[in-house]
C-alpha cells in the first residue's frame, strides 16, 4: 500500500507541496486513500502539462493545405464506385469467426436530461422506453444469434457510475446477455489544475478534484484494464466503438467492418462513419484532410471561409460529418497505449471548479471558471493510422442522439427518427405506413434489434402487419 511520506519527495519535486498541507489530521482511512490517488498521477508528466496547457495553452494549429476527406459514398453507385456486396461477405465472415467485438463508451451522467443515474440507463424507446443499454443489447444479441457467434461486449464506464451501471446489468440480468461476454472498466481520472496557478485542485481535505480524461482514454483504459488481453484471448481483431447516447448506432455493421478490414486503401487501423452536414454551422467534428492524413477537426476551430464553402453544385465541400462511430483494430489499440510517442495530446477546457484551499483551510465555490480540465478525444488517433478510410453513412439510420433534455439532439428529436427510421424499413418491406402534412408518420413506432438489424433483415420477416394505423402506438 503506497505511503505519503513515499511519494511526498515526487509531489515537491513536481512543485505541488500545497497537497501535503495537514494531511497529518486526516483519519487512516483517509491518509491511505489520498495516497493512493497522489501514486496514481504521472508526477513526471505533470510539469509539462502544466506548461502546455495552463501556463502557456496553445490552440492546436489546423493543418495545412485543409481538404474535404475522400469517404466511400452511402450509395456504391455514386463516385467512387465500389463492391458493397464484397465488403459486406469480409464483414460477415469477420462477425462469423467471432473476431468483433463491441466497445462503447459509457461515462456520462444523465443529469442534462433530468436523469439521475448514469446516461446508458436513461429510457429511450420511443415506445417501450428501453434504456439505452438495452438498445443496444438487443443488437448485440441479434448479432450474434444471425452470424452464429458471441460479440463480446466491453462498456467503459465512469467512477461517477460504475457500480452503478454494474448493478444495473445485474438488475437486468444483463438484458438475456451472457455475463461472462460483458465486461465492465473505468475509464481513468485526470487531476484538475489551478487556471491562474497550475496547481493540482482538492476537491475537499485528502481528495485530490479530478475529472475524467475524455473518450480518448479509452485507449490507455482498454489496455491497462486487462480488456486488451481479454480480447486477445478471445481471437478479437476489430473493435466497434460507439457512444452510449445514440440509440441508432448499428452495433456491429458488416459493411463497415469488411471495408475497415479490407479496402485498399485502409490499413485497418481506425476508420470511421459520417453523415452528410445539415447545415454549415451544425455542431459535429468535420472528417478533413491535412498534411496527408486524414483527421477530425472540431466545428469550432474549422474557419468559417471553409465550412461554407461550396461545390459546383452548392453542396457543402467540407460536409463530413463526424457520428462517433469507429472500428478500431486491436493491434492499433495496443500500439497506442505502450508506445509513449504515439499518446494522444490533450484538449483544454476551462470550467468552475468547487475546491477546498489548504492554505485558508476552507472551501471555495468560484463564481468564475477557476480550473482547467484536460481530456483526449480518440478521433486524435485517426492522423496515427497507416491509412484511415470514412464511409457514409445515412442520418436517419444510424444518428439519433440523445445530448440534451430539448431542442437539436434532444430525447424529441430522437424519438422522432426512431419512428421515422422504423416507417422506412416496414414501407420497404410493403407495410402502409399513413403519413400527414410534411410527409410525418402518424404514428409511433418501435422495432427492437431483435426484431431487425436493418431494413433488409425486417423484409425477411413473414408476420408483418399489411398496415399501421392512424395514431397508433406500434412494437416489433
Amino acid at each position: 500500500m503506497p505511503q505519503i511520506d513515499a511519494i511526498a519527495p515526487r509531489v515537491r519535486a513536481a512543485g505541488q507541496e500545497h497537497l501535503l498541507l495537514g494531511v497529518e489530521s486526516l483519519d487512516p482511512a483517509a491518509r491511505a486513500a489520498f495516497a493512493r490517488q497522489l501514486e496514481a498521477i504521472d508526477w513526471d508528466a505533470l510539469p509539462g502539462w502544466i506548461k502546455r496547457y495552463v501556463r502557456a495553452p496553445e490552440t492546436p494549429p489546423t493543418p495545412d493545405a485543409l481538404e474535404p476527406a475522400p469517404y466511400y459514398p452511402q450509395s456504391s453507385e455514386r463516385k467512387p464506385a465500389w463492391d458493397r456486396d464484397r465488403y459486406r461477405g469480409v464483414g460477415e465472415e469477420l462477425l462469423r469467426a467471432g473476431k468483433v467485438a463491441c466497445f462503447t463508451v459509457a461515462g456520462g451522467q444523465g443529469s442534462r436530461l433530468g436523469y439521475d443515474g448514469p446516461k446508458g440507463c436513461y429510457p429511450a424507446g420511443c415506445v417501450t422506453g428501453k434504456p439505452l443499454f438495452e438498445v443496444f443489447a438487443d443488437g448485440v444479441r441479434a448479432t450474434a444469434a444471425r452470424y452464429g457467434a458471441p460479440v463480446p461486449w466491453y462498456i467503459m464506464t465512469s467512477p461517477l457510475n460504475h457500480e452503478a451501471t454494474v448493478g444495473f446489468f445485474a438488475t437486468h440480468e444483463h438484458f438475456g446477455l451472457d455475463p461472462n461476454d460483458v465486461k465492465f472498466f473505468p475509464q481513468g481520472t485526470i487531476p484538475s489544475l489551478d487556471k491562474a496557478t497550475g496547481r493540482v485542485l482538492l476537491s475537499e481535505p485528502g481528495e485530490v478534484a479530478t475529472n475524467p480524461d475524455g473518450h480518448g482514454g479509452a485507449i490507455r483504459a482498454l489496455y491497462e484494464s486487462g480488456a486488451v488481453k481479454d480480447m486477445r484471448a478471445r481471437g478479437i481483431e476489430h473493435v466497434s466503438y460507439f457512444q452510449v447516447d445514440n440509440p441508432h448506432t448499428r452495433v456491429a455493421d458488416p459493411v463497415f467492418l469488411g471495408l475497415h478490414a479490407a479496402a485498399p486503401d485502409s490499413s485497418g487501423e481506425f476508420s470511421s462513419k459520417m453523415v452528410a452536414k445539415a447545415a454549415w454551422d451544425e455542431k459535429v467534428g468535420v472528417f478533413c484532410k491535412g498534411d496527408g492524413r486524414v483527421c477530425v477537426i472540431e466545428y469550432s476551430d474549422l474557419p468559417e471561409s471553409l465550412a461554407k464553402e461550396t461545390d459546383a453544385g452548392g453542396s457543402l465541400r467540407f460536409n463530413a460529418g463526424s457520428v462517433a462511430i469507429h472500428a478500431i483494430g486491436v493491434g492499433f489499440i495496443e500500439k497506442l497505449a505502450t508506445d509513449a510517442a504515439s499518446g494522444l495530446p490533450f484538449h483544454r477546457a476551462v470550467k468552475k471548479v468547487p475546491c477546498y484551499d489548504p492554505e485558508l483551510g476552507e472551501q471555495v465555490d468560484p463564481t468564475e471558471p477557476n480550473g482547467v480540465k484536460l481530456e483526449r478525444f480518440i478521433f486524435d488517433a485517426i492522423p496515427l493510422a497507416g491509412s484511415s478510410i470514412v464511409y457514409e453513412t445515412d442520418r436517419v439510420e444510424e444518428f439519433a442522439p440523445i445530448k440534451n433534455a430539448s431542442g437539436a439532439d434532444s430525447v424529441e428529436t430522437s424519438k422522432d427518427l426512431q419512428t421515422e427510421r422504423a416507417a422506412r424499413w416496414l414501407e420497404a418491406a410493403g407495410v402502409s405506413v399513413p403519413r400527414g402534412a410534411g410527409g410525418r408518420v402518424d404514428a409511433v413506432i418501435e422495432i427492437s434489434g431483435l426484431t431487425a438489424l436493418d431494413a433488409a433483415h425486417l423484409r425477411e420477416r413473414s408476420n408483418l402487419p399489411s398496415a399501421i394505423e392512424p395514431g397508433a402506438k406500434v412494437v416489433l
